[in-house]
């Protein structure tokens, strides 16, 4: 049950408090470039638990089960953090950049009820790649984001993650159409 793919998942779930702390005080570049260390070593972890599973053979309920769980855990502590010192805004439209990072959470919550409420019907709703364009993105304008405020003097760090997080949330509307186009074939 605790494999070495599971352990690298419970591992994202069990740093996020520590993310958050480093992410906290607003004017820490310090701690903003040791949260985006220990952000891309929890995506490292999330690529390296998926491949050593299927190549183990070790793929188990509790991986498939935490996974996704992790994930979410992860993008969604990590845009709340952002929104609370006002990382979200930006020139022209300030603070309208919520926005983008509250398109994402919905999303997330409607896909995994979505999900579970199939599941329970026997229905399996598989990743598009799409979705996988989308949560690249994702990462990757969280990850901009959290090294831009490291790097104070680089605005364009802070834009290049502002626009990744726009087109995360236009591909995350997309995906999440997708989904419940399946889903409401399977309601009443």
């Amino acid at each position: 049950m605790l494999t070495l793919p599971n352990l690298l998942t419970l591992s994202r779930i069990v740093a996020l408090p520590l993310l958050a702390f480093l992410m906290w005080w607003p004017g820490w570049e310090a701690g903003y470039a040791l949260a985006f260390a220990l952000y891309c070593l929890m995506g490292i972890t999330d690529y390296f638990d998926g491949m050593l599973a299927r190549a183990s053979g070790a793929v188990s309920r509790l991986g498939i089960f935490l996974d996704p769980i992790a994930d979410k855990i992860m993008v969604a502590g990590v845009i709340l953090v952002l929104t609370a010192p006002g990382r979200l805004t930006g020139p022209y439209v300030g603070d309208v950049h919520v926005i983008a990072g509250l398109i994402i959470l919905v999303r997330e919550i409607a896909v995994s009820g979505l999900r579970e409420f199939l599941g329970g019907l026997q229905v399996s709703v598989p990743v598009s790649k799409l979705a996988k364009w989308k949560t690249t993105l994702q990462l990757v304008a969280l990850g901009a984001l959290i090294l831009a405020a490291a790097l104070p003097r680089e605005q364009w760090i802070h834009l290049v993650g502002l626009a990744s997080l726009w087109s995360a949330a236009v591909l995350t509307l997309i995906t999440g159409w997708d989904y419940l186009r399946v889903g409401l074939k399977h309601m009443d």
